[in-house]
Order: C-alpha cells, then sequence, then structure tokens
C-alpha cells in the first residue's frame, strides 16, 4: 500500500500536474490536503516534515538464528527514526542502514604479511567486555530523509551493539539479521521494545531500500542476493561483493591496500563489541580453518560470501558508487557485480569517482542528494521521474569534471594485445628475462627508474604515444616462466609515465557546509573535502597478482617444479584511465607486492620467455 502523494502543484491548486512529476497514485488535492502526505516536485520528495519532532525508538527484530548458541533467536538492534505523522495514520517507505560500528570496534592483532615456514594465525583472546559506548552516528540518511517523508533505520549487526548473535563478516547468519528487520517492516517478522511488548511496523509501507558504505554497502548486496520481498533498492557505496577479492586474488592470499595481515576472521573480531563476548568465541575462531590463509583457495567459506555471482537473485535494483582511487575495496568489486547485474538484466546505475574509500556526498555534494532523491522517489514511492532514463553511468574524469555514459566498461574499447621484448611493450620478443624477487622492496620504488635495469623487476615501455589512449575495463598479462624459490607470487603493474599533474589526496580542510536537518545531538552538517594534486613523473595505474600454484583455478593449488616453464595468466584489476600523448605505458612484473602480497624469504628466481608472453589491454584511441 502506498502512502498518499502530493505534488507541490496540486498542494497550491494549479490543477493540473507538470509532466515528470506525476505520482504513482494522488488522490484530489482536498482529500489529501486533510490529512498528512508525501510532497513530490520535480521528481524528487520534498521536506513536509519535522525531523526535530520525528518520533525516535529503539526495537529488537528477532531473528531465525541462534548463531550464538544460547538457546533462543538472536535479535537484531534497531533505531527507527520517522516523521511523528506516522503515528496519526501516514505509511512511509523505510532507508535500512546495517552497520557494525555503531557501537565502536575493538584493535585484535593483525595476521603477520612475513612468511617463515607458512603464515601463522594471530593469538586472539576474547575481549573482556564492548568498547565504551558510541552513540548511533548515520551517516547523513536521516538528516536529509526523514523530513522527506522517509523512515530511516540503523541496526546493529549480529554480535555488535545492543545486538544478538555473533559477527561472521556478512556470513549467512547477518544476512538472516538485515532480511529480518526487513521482514519485520514487512509484516512478516515480530519485534519487541526494550521491556518485552511486541512492536509492529504499521506505518511502514512495506517498501524498503538498503544504503550504506563499505561494510555498510555489503550488506545491502547480501540481503538482496536472497531475493528478499520488500527490499526494493539498494544503495551500495564501496560495498564488497566478493570476499574473497577483498582478501585473496586468483589463490594469492592478498590484503586490502594498507591493511596488511587483515582477514575475514579479522574482521569478525574487530567488530565483536556485544555484551557477553565470550559466546562468540568459537564461532569466530571456526572462520579462521575456513577463510584458509595457508593455501588461498576459493571454498565454500568464500562462495558463500560471493553476492556478486547471485545477481541473478536479485529482485531489488542497484545504484553502487566506486573510487578509481581505492585500494581498499578494490575495482574489482565494482566491476563483478556491475557485470552480474547486466547479465541478469537488473536495473543499475554507476557512479565512478577519483576519490578512494569516500562518500560520493563528499566528492558532489548536492548532485549525490538530488540524485539518491530522485532514485528513491522512483524505487520506494513510485514517482514517475526519469532517473532510469538518464545515462546508467557518471564517471569523474578528473577532480570536478564527470563524463556520462551508457555503459561500463566503455563499449567501443577493444582487446588490443601487445608482445614482450627486453625492455619494449609492443612487438613480439625472443628469448628470456630474468629477475629475483627482493619483498623488502616496495612496488613504488620498483617502478621508478624505469629505464634503468633493475635485478629485483622487469620492465616493459610502449614508445611515446601519439595520441590520447583510454584504457576501459580489464587489462589481462600472459606469462610463460619458471619460478623457482619460496614465494608463489607473480605481480604485475600498469604504468603511465610522464611528468603530469596527478590527484594526490582528497582530504578534510576547515569548511564545513550543511546537508540537512539538525539536532543538537545530531548535526546534519560535516566538513568538506577537496582534491589535491601533485606533479609526479609516474602513477601506477592498476595491478594484479597471482599464485602460481593455482594456475588453473583458484580452488585447486597444484606443485609448481623449479627451473620448469609453465603459462601463467591473470588479470589485472579492472579500470578507468586515460594516457596522454607522449606518455608511455608500462608494464611492471614482479614477485612479491609489498603493500599486498605474503611477503616469503627472498631470492625466488623468476625467468620469462619472451615469446610467450603477451599484455592485452581494452583500450580506445
Amino acid at each position: 500500500m502506498r502512502p498518499s502523494l502530493l505534488t507541490a502543484a496540486a498542494l497550491a491548486g494549479l490543477g493540473g500536474l507538470a509532466a515528470g512529476t506525476l505520482p504513482a497514485y494522488a488522490p484530489p488535492a482536498n482529500a489529501a490536503a486533510t490529512r498528512p502526505h508525501i510532497v513530490v516536485k520535480d521528481g524528487k520528495t520534498q521536506p513536509a516534515f519535522s525531523y526535530q519532532d520525528a518520533v525516535r525508538e529503539k526495537v529488537y527484530v528477532e531473528t531465525n538464528v541462534d548463531s550464538d548458541h544460547d538457546g533462543k533467536r538472536d535479535r537484531v538492534s534497531v533505531y527507527v527514526t520517522r516523521p511523528k505523522e506516522t503515528n496519526g495514520g501516514l505509511k512511509v517507505a523505510s532507508i535500512l542502514e546495517g552497520s557494525p560500528y555503531f557501537a565502536g570496534t575493538q584493535d585484535p592483532p593483525y595476521h603477520p604479511a612475513d612468511v617463515t615456514d607458512y603464515p601463522r594465525l594471530a593469538p586472539w583472546t576474547v575481549p573482556p567486555g564492548p568498547p565504551a559506548p558510541v552513540n548511533y552516528n548515520r551517516v547523513y540518511y536521516d538528516n536529509y530523509f526523514v523530513s522527506r517523508g522517509y523512515a530511516v533505520l540503523a541496526a546493529d549487526t549480529l554480535g555488535t551493539g545492543d545486538s544478538d548473535g555473533c559477527p561472521t563478516a556478512v556470513g549467512p547468519n547477518e544476512t538472516d539479521g538485515m532480511t529480518s528487520v526487513i521482514k519485520w517492516l514487512t509484516g512478516k517478522a515480530t519485534a519487541y521494545d526494550a521491556s518485552g511488548r511486541r512492536i509492529r511496523a504499521d506505518w511502514s509501507t512495506g517498501d524498503v531500500g538498503m544504503a550504506g558504505k563499505s561494510y555498510d554497502g555489503t550488506l545491502p548486496l547480501a540481503a538482496a542476493a536472497t531475493g528478499v520481498k520488500g527490499l526494493k533498492t539498494v544503495v551500495s557505496i564501496s560495498g564488497v561483493s566478493s570476499w574473497y577479492d577483498e582478501y585473496r586474488a586468483n589463490g594469492g592470499v592478498v590484503a586490502p591496500d594498507g591493511w596488511e595481515g587483515e582477514d575475514l576472521d579479522l574482521h569478525a573480531k574487530v567488530v565483536l563489541t556485544r555484551k557477553n563476548p565470550q559466546f562468540c568465541d568459537q564461532v569466530v575462531r571456526k572462520l579462521e580453518p575456513g577463510m584458509d590463509r595457508v593455501t588461498g583457495d576459493y571454498n565454500r567459506t568464500w562462495d558463500e560470501r560471493n553476492f556478486a555471482k547471485d545477481a541473478p537473485r536479485f529482485k531489488a535494483s542497484v545504484f553502487m558508487t566506486s573510487g578509481l582511487a581505492d585500494w581498499n575495496v578494490k575495482p574489482i568489486q565494482m566491476s563483478l557485480l556491475w557485470n552480474g547485474l547486466k547479465k541478469a538484466g537488473v536495473p543499475r546505475k554507476l557512479w565512478i569517482h577519483q576519490a578512494a574509500h569516500d562518500e560520493p556526498l563528499d566528492v558532489r555534494q548536492s548532485v549525490w542528494l538530488e540524485t539518491l532523491n530522485l532514485w528513491f522517489a522512483h524505487e520506494l514511492y513510485g514517482v514517475r521521474n526519469d532517473i532510469l532514463k538518464q545515462p546508467r553511468v557518471d564517471l569523474e574524469r578528473t577532480p570536478g569534471h564527470w563524463e556520462t555514459h551508457k555503459d561500463w566498461p566503455d563499449p567501443s574499447a577493444r582487446p588490443v594485445r601487445l608482445g614482450l621484448s627486453t625492455g619494449t611493450l609492443g612487438k613480439p620478443g625472443k628469448g628470456t628475462d630474468a629477475f629475483v624477487d627482493d619483498p623488502s622492496r616496495k612496488a613504488e620504488d620498483l617502478a621508478a627508474n624505469e629505464t634503468t635495469p633493475s635485478p629485483n623487476r622487469l620492465m616493459y615501455l610502449t614508445p611515446p604515444l601519439t595520441k590520447a589512449t583510454k584504457l576501459s575495463g580489464t587489462a589481462r598479462i600472459k606469462v610463460r616462466a619458471s619460478v623457482d624459490g619460496r614465494s608463489p607470487y607473480l605481480s604485475a603493474l600498469l604504468v603511465d609515465y610522464g611528468t603530469d599533474e596527478r590527484v594526490a589526496g582528497f582530504a578534510p580542510t576547515s569548511e564545513t557546509w550543511c546537508y540537512g536537518d539538525s539536532i543538537p545531538s545530531d548535526p546534519g552538517c560535516r566538513t568538506v573535502r577537496r582534491y589535491s594534486t601533485a606533479v609526479t613523473p609516474f602513477k601506477i595505474v592498476t595491478r594484479g597478482w597471482t599464485d602460481v600454484r593455482n594456475r588453473h583455478s583458484a580452488s585447486v593449488t597444484e606443485p609448481v617444479e623449479a627451473g620448469r616453464d609453465y603459462t601463467f595468466s591473470w588479470p589485472m584489476q579492472p579500470y578507468d584511465y586515460v594516457f596522454k600523448p607522449g606518455h608511455r605505458i608500462g608494464l611492471m612484473i614482479l614477485a612479491t607486492d609489498h603493500a599486498y602480497t605474503l611477503r616469503y624469504p627472498a631470492g625466488t628466481k623468476v625467468k620469462v620467455d619472451l615469446a610467450g608472453s603477451t599484455l592485452t589491454l581494452p583500450l580506445t584511441g
């Protein structure tokens, strides 16, 4: 059942409705004026309700799981903010943000990134209790959307804050926690207040959108993959669509940039903030053998956390964003999901920006809010606007300069195969090149002085480009090589050589701006962030890794015989980048990528057969 919808034109008694603003259902103006209603103008819902006077309540939604094994179904703690008019009959759609972070985090030890015999699991003891209380700190959905006719819900994931259960890095139990909240909003699940009194969401239309960033942007994908009824749309900002590709790559143990030693179990330990955390000791420990930090193979643990493969089950539309400088939730997360949704025919929209693990609200400010308003109005209230008729992809080419595209990658990109010859990328060569792995050397240092030979990497360069050349999609490398030593890794980096002013960061300033309504405990203002730039001689564009023991499958480890030639082929991270005229495209091959892969003892020898090695780039221009 949809709520009363009324356009601003009808409110003013102007009769007919402007094209593109007609809501799915609009009662006569005189009838709607006698009761609370959602106001629509220009395809968006308008601020018509008081954020200050909103109803704020906490409920505990009962799930279908008992993940802490205490003999009772786990309950999810949910903080609800809704217009006060919902107490008088107004029904509103809901925006749900699930998060493990509302109650703070723990600080468990990381796994060692330096390998001696085999990677050792870090010692860990259950924390004695939850960290100091932290107020709910929703990003901005309540400040902006409650006055525009939505309920906004913030839910502690299982094992965190005031919820029961145990954290499992978006395992099936955490997914059930989120779908149970959705079911409560559709009248299919039960919730209670702190005194045990049953609470019904009789103010809910039953139409729900999930939204959030990072882990909070992953939970919507997990819920959508179940096909749960009532979930109409998800907004996933830097969300993880496949946990395997967050902590692994083609059989290799690979960390998010700057987080060497983080892994699936560590994420669960970090967010274990519930009361009586000792109930979760064995549950969290069981993640360790399942994630298999020794072989890095794809297995059942990873498969049940692969939401991209379940895109055909999505009944919800998807609005997603990704940062080209985000090497925490790497570009492959965006690409895997986008391709899966495309094949499944799921309605979708994509923003790609130049920042890192950042909010599009900070990158594009009010444009993001206006777009999000159009999206939710269309998907949750049935407002007839043009959001799905707009170009499907917005891409920030340089700071503040946006392009629109029908799809991504650029459909005009074509695979260009380049051969390797000593020092040169282009025509196929003959003979062999070799290097010795030194895991202490960082990729940025190895990429410098590109024309100077190094014993610890191989470098291949194109001639200076005669015109702008765009990379759009996934580069692939094929190497015919022998590997002799302890390290099982091969890494490939694509580098842009040519002095240029490039994005150096996206940092907070001393300025603030206000995007929504405020109350003393929850201001609708935030710090302005801006790009910084620097003139640099080169830029590492994208990179990719493989474990040579997984040369046939990410699921199967096979031994490698020292001195024997094998063909290894692996993708780099999907990317979109323009190489300028006069610049050169560089390919660097190494074994250990210091900031990402495990670091085995130095000395592994790699010999590359040039005639059997190629780089394939998806290029335009």
